[in-house]
């Protein structure tokens, strides 16, 4: 495993990101890593995305912590966020993965999260850490914690396109076992 290699994955909307990172997920754990961190996945109503959940990787916890039906002062497009829930589950998440495991996962730090000073406080503890790490990424988002990540030097940044979607986790596996280092 390289040492502090950390990958960020991007791509529009809809694009894969996630089921990219759960598929590099589940090819590192057949090699023996632990990883923990957080995942977000869609919460779906008759094909239309109306929130999201927040899941850690490893309790299996999971909760909406994005809605339309969530009210309150923080929303992002129609979507309400109840920053707490996202803060109960995903900021204790990627803190225990910091303690804890091999690899942190952070999915995904987007528009939504970044409304969570105590997310964005973990993310860059999490970068900080000498710990590989994969994080998903909002494409278009100018949020400073973003425009940070794009800017490092210890990140590599790659696209999930319909072309490379069924390629790339087989290319981040072997980026973070330290093959294919270009």
């Amino acid at each position: 495993m390289v040492s502090e290699l950390k990958i960020g994955i991007t791509g529009l909307p809809g694009s894969g990101k996630t089921v990219t990172l759960v598929s590099v997920i589940e090819k590192l754990r057949e090699g023996g890593y632990t990883i923990g961190g957080m995942i977000n996945e869609p919460v779906m109503d008759n094909r239309h995305r109306v929130g999201f959940t927040v899941r850690d990787i490893m309790t299996g916890e999971c909760a909406v912590f994005a809605h339309n039906d969530i009210g309150g002062r923080v929303s992002v497009g129609k979507m309400g966020i109840d920053i707490s829930i996202l803060e109960d589950v995903g900021v204790r998440a990627i803190k225990n993965a910091c303690a804890e495991c091999d690899i942190i996962v952070i999915d995904e730090v987007g528009k939504m999260e970044v409304e969570s000073p105590a997310f964005v406080d973990a993310v860059k503890e999490a970068l900080d850490m000498g710990k590989p790490m994969i994080l998903t990424l909002h494409k278009k988002s100018r949020n400073p914690l973003l425009q940070d990540i794009r800017r490092r030097d210890d990140v590599r940044i790659l696209e999930v396109t319909p072309t490379n979607r069924s390629l790339l986790p087989f290319k981040i596996v072997s980026l973070m076992s330290g093959e294919n280092r270009r």
